[in-house]
């Protein structure tokens, strides 16, 4: 298979923003080359549970709308405020609570351990480096970005992550 470029990124991030503040986060994470790995309901299932996985395991980071795409995912984050909740994997006590792009690489490095150990594929990159994101805010537009959420899959075919479209234009 022909490996796709990726486009050349500019640096969505707000200036001065801290990504740690509670909130809800709309994130757009793709697959390494826009390759259709997710096609494969195994798969699809594994980047699902590590979902999961991550709101199991930060306390103060609440799950919202989420879809496995053919090559990507979207999902909507809330970070609630890191003082209430902790780290569940360190027992010792609290962590830091981590900014969005932290528990965004915590989510790829789990899904990629899942997608790969389903596949039989140690060590394969899974994603795309980096990860689109939008600080939701105001209550209209969460409630905008769930219904593109949750219609997502309806609109596939026009969708500009499937690579049956044509060029993206970005």
């Amino acid at each position: 298979m022909a490996r796709i470029p990726e486009r050349p990124r500019k640096n969505a991030r707000l200036p001065g923003y801290d990504y740690s503040l509670p909130g809800p986060y709309f994130v757009t994470i793709v697959s390494k080359d826009r390759e259709l790995i997710f096609d494969d309901l195994r798969l699809k299932a594994a980047v699902e549970d590590a979902w999961q996985w991550l709101g199991q395991t930060f306390r103060y980071a609440e799950l919202d709308a989420f879809v496995v795409m053919p090559n990507h995912v979207h999902g909507v984050l809330l970070i609630t405020d890191p003082q209430e909740g902790r780290w569940q994997a360190a027992p010792t006590g609290p962590a830091a609570a981590k900014p969005l792009g932290r528990l965004v690489g915590a989510f790829k490095t789990n899904a990629t351990r899942r997608v790969n150990e389903t596949r039989g594929t140690p060590g394969l990159p899974v994603w795309q480096r980096n990860y689109y994101e939008r600080v939701v805010r105001s209550e209209s537009e969460l409630n905008r970005i769930r219904d593109y959420i949750r219609n997502n899959p309806l609109t596939w075919k026009d969708d500009p992550e499937n690579p049956g479209t044509g060029p993206v234009a970005r």
